[in-house]
């Protein structure tokens, strides 16, 4: 028999009990089949890089099994067809470990660290730098401009209208020279 880890998420509107029940009946697939569940961590209802089929969140449940590969390919099955499983992965690993997983760790962690002290810096990003200045006017910024300053920079209709005739002459006498030959 070999190793693995199993981590699969479940949909964020069902209870935490129902996540549970769901996780015995998976790990009961593997104990009945002759398996070994070595541990079994709940890592709570976590936020989803990217929508999956319409939550934004999911719980979390990691396994370490130690089963065969036809026992672990009707885990999968029964998985995929459960509605309430959004994603599933499972990996052979070399050993268990038997301290807690990384991310059970870093949940430890953030309940002992509480608050983050901040000091007397209570602007956030700006840190020990005084108040911003006044704001300059409008007039004064260089990308607004009024509608008459607008009109007067822009040609006038017959300046380009020549240009674009004499354009259209040499353009057509082409054409007629062409046509000739």
């Amino acid at each position: 028999m070999r190793l693995y880890e199993s981590v699969f998420i479940a949909r964020q509107d069902i209870s935490t009990t129902q996540v549970e029940s769901m996780a015995d009946e998976f790990a009961g697939i593997i104990t009945n089949a002759g398996g070994k569940v070595h541990k079994r961590e709940y890592w709570g209802l976590r936020s989803l890089a990217y929508r999956i089929k319409k939550n934004r969140k999911g719980h979390y449940i990691m396994f370490n099994l130690e089963t065969d590969g036809p026992t672990l390919k009707e885990y999968e099955r029964i998985m995929g067809l459960n509605e309430d499983v959004l994603r599933f992965l499972n990996i052979r690993i070399e050993e268990v470990e038997e301290a807690p997983s990384i991310i059970m760790q870093n949940k430890g962690e953030r309940s002992e660290r509480g608050d983050r002290d901040r000091g007397d810096r209570d602007r956030g990003d700006r840190g020990d730098r005084g108040p911003r200045g006044p704001r300059p006017d409008q007039s004064d910024r260089g990308g607004d401009r009024s509608a008459s300053e607008a009109k007067a920079d822009a040609p006038k209709a017959g300046e380009d209208a020549p240009a674009e005739a004499a354009a259209s002459d040499d353009k057509g006498s082409a054409e007629s020279a062409a046509s000739e030959e």
